[in-house]
């Protein structure tokens, strides 16, 4: 139950992002449930890869590097998907810290609705 509710938010989340800035575009509610599925799979399946791959950068950045990776994420999902499309890298980045930080609201709110009994 909180998989799919983490995911409707979500989805409502990158519709949100779209709102509020103008680099990023999506059409529907149905395409960002798709883009929020797809950012999710490439968070779990890539971004440990490219975490790994570019640990010095990351270490000698003092963890800034991690932005652009996250930023890569977003961008690359709205590459593979129609209806959910983001204007540069540059979009790409403020897009991606806008949904990060929502998502970060998202599952605080949800940790304290699923607490552990």
């Amino acid at each position: 139950m909180k998989l799919i509710l983490k995911w409707l938010l979500s989805g409502a989340a990158l519709l949100f992002v779209a709102y509020i800035y103008s680099g990023v575009q999506v059409q529907s509610f149905g395409a960002a449930l798709v883009a929020a599925a797809v950012i999710g799979l490439f968070n779990v399946v890539l971004r440990p890869v490219l975490v790994l791959l570019t640990l010095p950068v990351t270490i000698l950045t003092l963890g800034l590097f991690l932005f652009i990776i996250n930023a890569l994420m977003f961008w690359a999902a709205s590459g593979v998907l129609q209806g959910f499309q983001v204007n540069g890298f540059a979009a790409a980045l403020i897009g991606s810290l806008i949904y990060s930080a929502l998502g970060l609201v998202i599952e605080s709110a949800l940790g304290g609705l699923f607490t552990k009994s």
